[in-house]
């Protein structure tokens, strides 16, 4: 591992970030999406081999392997980000990863060794495609899984005000999940089955559409309730959220059965400013329009993308997030690593400064921690406006 200057580095992320931000970045900066799983096989940071079936369901052993994952990536994953010790305390949120809205309708949460969690359709049988509608929507903190959201949010509560502390410092914040969505057709497709639910779109559309605005209704309902015990706003000025599942879909399809539903997520949650979005995967066909239709002015994007092609459908003035895809850092050498981020941002996609460098998307275990050097270092020597 590298002997890091934390104090060095983060006056220089903060005025990467302060420049970006004023529209006027010295240079391209670079982020990485990673949550607990990366450090949970067979790491270094995860000691005492906790499983995610331990993480999901002791709040205790959550806690503790969040702070425990959080140290070692501050401490030697390189991205503009704060590294080191925090300066006034730890956050902590529930982390039930991509299982939480699926189990909140009544999935089964399921555990694989190596894996993540995964849920299982609840509507796969024909035969049932109606049960979600005659149970009604689970209610936003004791329906399904959200119950034990709330108990282990409260339980990091608890805990933050007995005075907890991790390496000296205090628990500064602590957020539920269950405040943002995995989308309304993403949602769709794990409780009835993405296969099951892209057939219904394609032979039983008005069936779709009901299932479709069943779901979006339980997401509205959850965030507003969530938002009220909480004491936020109920909408804010730009509203953002993700759906991964529209890549599998034609821009015909998308604008016809799923736009609707993201308009009244936007309706419901964004006071007019510009909206942004997550899309793993390549749904980059469908961009313009979501730009035209949905004011989104920033993409969070997976892989395959094709960068300069996205920059000139969406123009200089909107947000690209992405880069080299997590199967290629996973396996490829620090030198072509160089290289791919080099092509990357000879692209085009740099065109009006408002692009950032990450991984696509989100990194997954065994990524070598000398690939997110190489990629990093190259951002900042070859990054530059």
């Amino acid at each position: 591992m590298r002997v890091i200057d934390y104090e060095r580095h983060n006056a220089e992320v903060k005025a990467v970030w302060e420049a970006y931000r004023k529209g006027t970045p010295a240079r391209v900066p670079m982020v990485l999406g990673i949550n607990a799983r990366y450090t949970t096989f067979g790491h270094e940071a995860n000691p005492r081999g906790v499983t995610f079936d331990r993480y999901f369901n002791d709040p205790e052993v959550m806690l503790t392997r969040q702070l425990e994952h959080q140290s070692w990536v501050r401490r030697h994953v390189p991205q503009d980000a704060e590294m080191g010790p925090p300066e006034k305390g730890w956050s902590l949120h529930v982390d039930f990863q991509n299982t939480y809205e699926a189990g909140w309708f009544g999935c089964e949460v399921r555990y694989f060794d190596g894996e993540v969690p995964d849920t299982v359709p609840l509507l796969q049988d024909d035969r049932r495609k109606g049960a979600l509608f005659d149970r009604g929507l689970p209610d936003p903190f004791s329906g399904g899984r959200m119950r034990k959201n709330w108990e282990f949010y409260d339980f990091f509560r608890q805990r933050q005000a007995e005075g907890f502390t991790w390496e000296g410092r205090p628990i500064l914040n602590v957020t539920p999940t269950g405040l943002g969505t995995d989308g309304p057709l993403t949602v769709a497709c794990n409780v009835r089955g993405a296969s099951e639910f892209y057939a219904d779109m394609a032979g039983d559309p008005a069936y779709a559409r009901e299932f479709l605005g069943f779901i979006t209704d339980g997401i509205i309902a959850r965030i507003r309730a969530y938002r009220e015990r909480l004491g936020l706003p109920l909408r804010t000025p730009g509203y953002g959220f993700a759906d991964d599942a529209i890549q599998s879909i034609s821009t015909g399809m998308y604008r016809d059965l799923v736009m609707p539903f993201h308009k009244r997520l936007i309706e419901a949650f964004s006071e007019g400013a510009p909206n942004a979005i997550h899309l793993c995967g390549d749904a980059t066909r469908h961009f313009r329009l979501l730009r035209d239709e949905l004011n989104i002015r920033s993409f969070d994007t997976g892989f395959p993308v094709d960068f300069g092609w996205v920059r000139g459908q969406v123009g200089p003035g909107v947000e690209i997030k992405g880069g080299p895809s997590i199967m290629f850092l996973q396996t490829a050498s620090p030198e072509q690593v160089r290289e791919e981020v080099r092509r990357i941002l000879g692209s085009g996609v740099t065109e009006g400064g408002r692009f950032t460098l990450r991984e696509g998307n989100n990194l997954p275990p065994g990524v070598p921690i000398e690939n997110l050097w190489a990629m990093y270092e190259t951002a900042r020597e070859c990054g530059r406006y």
